[in-house]
């Protein structure tokens, strides 16, 4: 896990596997971020380098999703791999998470939440 701060937002890079052993690492990088910083920059969780992630990862990430909502900021990952793709279709969570191909696309897609929030609302109304 590696966090670099951008003029765009921060990025959270992620290698190798997301499970039990290694979200202690993601939770504690988010406990640390959002701790200093509590401006709009959106937080981006670039996923290249992710060779695996199981539940307690998806766990993690809708935490980290949850927190950030709270403090009006936005969650994006990047460059998703296809198997953490496919688990995401298949729980709905690729209606939640804003997926961008690659992290220089996710920072420049601007740090406007309004119309993240404005999407969950239409997708909480599709599902009611």
């Amino acid at each position: 896990m590696d966090v670099r701060q951008h003029a765009l937002g921060v990025l959270f890079v992620l290698c190798g596997e997301l499970d039990f052993d290694s979200v202690v690492q993601l939770h504690e990088a988010a406990d640390e971020e959002l701790a200093k910083s509590k401006g709009v920059s959106p937080v981006v969780v670039d996923c290249t380098a992710l060779t695996f992630c199981d539940s307690s990862g998806i766990s993690a990430l809708l935490r980290l999703y949850q927190r950030l909502s709270v403090q009006q900021r936005v969650l994006r990952l990047a460059a998703v791999p296809a198997s953490v793709s496919r688990l995401f279709t298949l729980t709905g969570l690729d209606q939640l998470f804003s997926v961008h191909m690659d992290a220089a696309e996710a920072l420049a897609a601007g740090s406007d939440i309004r119309g993240v929030v404005a999407a969950a609302q239409q997708n909480e109304e599709r599902s009611a």
